[in-house]
């Protein structure tokens, strides 16, 4: 669907206000509003029939005259006010801020339904009349335009890990000419596996701890020690494949029954609990202790929300758990594009053995590694570091 115009896009002038605080000035008052419709997903993704009835996404589309375009997107987050691109648009790079289905909201996500709406922007760019699209990968967004160019080099994805059939189409996922990762996670499982509380010993019960496992109890440390750490990390992966294995029965058993229901909603309590949050010289960067991006690390751990904290057994199998399709690094490895990779030096949610796994995947595809020096996760308050990323983003993008 073509960019609104007229009444419809001063209409959405005042909704864009809430989603981002976009303001009409400067570059800004060039921003166009992007309605795209998407396929038809299953039937509660959404408690808005009017969405359900007519699936679409919403982006921010800054229109340069050109042949390449870049796409900025992430699994849940609004990204149409996205600090990069004015940026980009001013150094001659059209640039689309897009969000999927699932906009402020993970419960029900399907990584395998998020990739062919990444791919409807992809398309309504071609139909803009550009020839290239380099998709920008940032923070979560970096694994998700991982899985999807793997798969619009070689789709292979005809069901959902919970075994539900997905009908996706060379056409739905045209492939991108190049891909730029800044602020990379590795991914929502990769995430989980590493920030989800191993010492939790009832799943439903939040203060349930085993103290010899628990970060935040000072006699474990920060500092901690090597065989404290080595336990920790395979207790992680122990819980999380639990909850995987409960997953798979309890979909069985409700898909067993007669008139049976396909899904259910649960809980994951504690999964912000990652020692480098309290010791910042394990995987060692500039940032500070004891913080996340979101706050203080143990009342993130025991927030009513957080990271994975409300989801289904259908979107948990897809995101959060070892099955998911969603290991950025195991996807970009299976593409063959050209790869630029931007470390935050001072994030404290992404840190450098992620983005050594980022280069490793890229290989010899690897454009430019670069770091900016003293940024934070969001670059946030550092108007200098983000011109420097847009120039380095604006220069790969001219090569590709």
């Amino acid at each position: 669907m073509a960019a609104m115009s007229g009444g419809m896009a001063a209409m959405f002038g005042g909704m864009a206000a809430m989603f981002g605080g976009m303001a009409a000035s400067g570059n800004e008052a060039n921003m166009e509003a992007v309605l795209i419709d998407v396929a038809a997903g299953h039937a509660q993704e959404s408690q808005s029939g009017l969405q359900l009835l007519r699936p679409r996404i919403w982006g921010a589309f800054h229109r340069v005259p050109g042949k390449v375009a870049a796409i900025v997107i992430h699994p849940t987050s609004n990204f149409m006010h996205h600090y990069l691109l004015e940026p980009l648009a001013a150094r001659g790079v059209a640039a689309l801020g897009l969000n999927t289905r699932y906009l402020g909201s993970d419960v029900s996500m399907l990584l395998e339904r998020a990739i062919q709406d990444l791919g409807a922007g992809v398309r309504w760019l071609h139909e803009q009349g550009y020839e290239r699209v380099l998709l920008i990968g940032n923070s979560g967004g970096a694994a998700l335009v991982s899985l999807y160019q793997s798969q619009a080099e070689n789709l292979d994805i005809a069901a959902t890990p919970a075994g539900d059939p997905i009908d996706l189409r060379p056409a739905d996922l045209p492939p991108a000419q190049g891909i730029a990762l800044t602020a990379a996670h590795l991914g929502r499982s990769r995430l989980m596996e590493t920030w989800i509380d191993p010492a939790v010993i009832d799943e439903r019960d939040p203060l349930s701890t085993d103290p010899a496992l628990d970060m935040f109890d000072p006699a474990n440390g920060p500092p901690y020690s090597r065989a404290f750490l080595d336990r920790y990390r395979a207790e992680q992966r122990i819980r999380l494949a639990r909850l995987e294995i409960w997953a798979r029965a309890r979909l069985r058993e409700l898909r067993g029954v007669r008139n049976g229901i396909d899904d259910m909603a649960f809980v994951i309590h504690r999964t912000l609990a990652d020692p480098r949050c309290l010791d910042p010289a394990i995987d060692a960067n500039d940032r500070k202790a004891g913080t996340t991006v979101w706050g203080p690390p143990r009342a993130q751990n025991f927030a009513a929300n957080s990271m994975g904290r409300f989801t289904t057994l259908t979107a948990f199998l897809s995101q959060w758990a070892p099955c998911s399709r969603g290991d950025g690094q195991a996807c970009l490895a299976r593409t063959s594009v050209p790869v630029l990779l931007a470390e935050h030096t001072a994030d404290a949610s992404t840190f450098p053995s992620d983005h050594a796994e980022w280069a490793a995947a890229a290989g010899d595809r690897l454009h430019r590694r670069f770091a900016l020096k003293g940024g934070n996760h969001y670059l946030s308050e550092q108007p200098q570091l983000a011109a420097q990323l847009a120039d380095e983003i604006a220069a790969f993008a001219a090569a590709l």
